[in-house]
């Protein structure tokens, strides 16, 4: 008995279907698994969930829009993990794709997205906004200018010192 639950599917995976699959459900709401191989970001800040090593040949992708980023958290850390989303299924650029704009698509590991960084930048290729790491420095104080019409010690106005 225990070598039987060891091999069997999740009960929730048991309704997604593969990335190869997913060609044939254009139009549906489906659950799609998959290894996310890379995560790679455009000039414009979406992200691209890689399934495949040859990206142009592969059957289905995810996208992530840079203005879903927040809701959705750091798609980078998919890299390398198995995921299940669910969504609809649209046809682009020749290929199968669902668009994650909220977490709640994500199950099998979507737990273990961390929020994105306060200082990312989606629209700067994935890099991080100039900001910066500690308070900056207070501002020299300016050494104040003797006036020449000061008086100083004994001196009395009027008076000429004693010679």
């Amino acid at each position: 008995m225990l070598t039987a639950c060891a091999f069997a599917a999740p009960a929730h995976a048991a309704n997604c279907i593969p990335i190869e699959q997913a060609r044939g459900h254009i139009g549906e709401t489906k659950c799609v698994t998959g290894k996310v191989l890379s995560v790679k970001a455009n000039q414009h800040g979406a992200h691209f969930l890689e399934f495949c090593a040859d990206s142009p040949t592969c059957p289905f992708t995810v996208v992530v829009f840079a203005e879903d980023l927040r809701d959705v958290g750091d798609v980078r850390q998919l890299a390398g993990r198995m995921i299940e989303i669910r969504g609809t299924l649209k046809l682009y650029d020749n290929r199968a794709e669902i668009v994650l704009n909220n977490i709640s698509q994500l199950s099998g590991g979507a737990h273990m997205i961390p929020p994105v960084p306060k200082a990312y930048d989606a629209a700067n290729r994935g890099h991080y906004s100039a900001g910066r790491f500690r308070p900056g420095k207070k501002p020299k104080k300016k050494k104040g200018i003797p006036s020449l019409t000061a008086t100083y010690g004994d001196d009395e106005e009027g008076e000429e010192p004693p010679q």
